[in-house]
């Protein structure tokens, strides 16, 4: 078995790929077995490191050492490999994926927990050809999360801040844009504000729309929020961040199912993982157990079908 620890040097604005290649090296003084720590070049080269190694490897088992973006780009590599498992491995500023698992999400960070894990099949959304773990969307929530880095080099903000920048921002330039979408036999046409599919539970540094989601039950869970005044968004938001939605379906409306088709007028922004991508038409899928999850030792997560 190989163990492919792949670095995103920006993750986090810092680049980490000195201490984790530290901590590795620390972790197989008393291990047998072959490591790697790659250093990504660029966008999507995780993906194609993952893929090329899996190719030449009977068992192959990476790490996705920076934020959400690696981890996205990892998955995209895995998907579908029977011989290749993945988990992040947090050094980013953004593990939304992580969040999902509550108290046990530090376990993540211990890498003598991962190097000693078990792998666990999860579910994908294949979005337009990509892969997500996590959750993707369309509409202002997705025009807000993925233009925050247009705003977070600008002096004195950065953060919070760049989040508020670009939510201002966008919705100066509008909330609501003309969709039509199609969950199963659900139908609907005319202008949204947001379309939210979950695998996971948490999104956007804190929203959680679907607290119940859970990346192994063969079902996504999807937000469709109405087209909204600013008032109306205003008071309704946390709502709908706190996945209190279906108690306001005037305006929220939950659906669960294993496809959503929707079409635009124009090219539209969608969230993929934190990750942007445009298209005028978008098509999502659910593929149950296409992923193998490495899950640290001690984690209880997937034995508590309640949680």
């Amino acid at each position: 078995m190989k163990h492919l620890f792949v670095v995103n040097p920006a993750a986090g604005g810092k680049d980490k790929s000195i201490a984790v290649s530290r901590a590795v090296r620390a972790a197989f003084e008393n291990r047998e077995g072959e490591y790697e720590v790659y250093v990504t070049r660029g966008p999507m080269d995780a993906a194609d490191k993952v893929r090329r190694d899996a190719k030449e490897c009977e068992r192959l088992r990476v790490y996705a050492c920076g934020g959400d973006g690696t981890f996205n780009e990892c998955v995209c590599g895995a998907a579908l490999l029977e011989n290749t498992a993945v988990c992040p491995f947090p050094t980013g500023t953004g593990n939304d994926f992580c969040r999902m698992f509550g108290e046990e999400k530090d376990l993540f960070r211990d890498l003598n927990a991962l190097l000693d894990g078990t792998e666990h099949p999860i579910d994908l959304i294949e979005c337009n050809g990509r892969y997500s773990a996590n959750i993707c969307s369309v509409g202002i929530d997705a025009r807000i999360g993925t233009e925050v880095h247009k705003y977070s080099g600008i002096p004195l903000v950065g953060g919070t801040g760049a989040y508020i920048v670009s939510a201002v921002a966008n919705v100066l330039r509008g909330i609501n844009r003309p969709m039509k979408l199609r969950v199963g036999d659900y139908e609907a046409e005319g202008e949204h504000a947001l379309v939210c599919a979950c695998n996971g539970r948490f999104y956007g540094g804190g929203f959680n729309p679907s607290p119940d989601a859970r990346p192994d039950d063969g079902v996504m869970d999807i937000c469709v929020v109405k087209g909204v005044s600013l008032f109306a968004l205003a008071r309704y938001i946390g709502k709908y961040a706190s996945g209190k939605g279906e108690k306001y379906p005037r305006y929220i409306k939950v659906l669960h199912g294993d496809s959503l088709h929707i079409e635009f007028e124009e090219d539209n922004v969608i969230n993929i993982d934190g990750e942007a991508m445009t298209a005028r038409t978008v098509d999502m899928k659910l593929l149950p157990g296409a992923l193998r999850l490495i899950v640290p030792k001690g984690m209880r997560f997937f034995e508590d079908t309640s949680r």
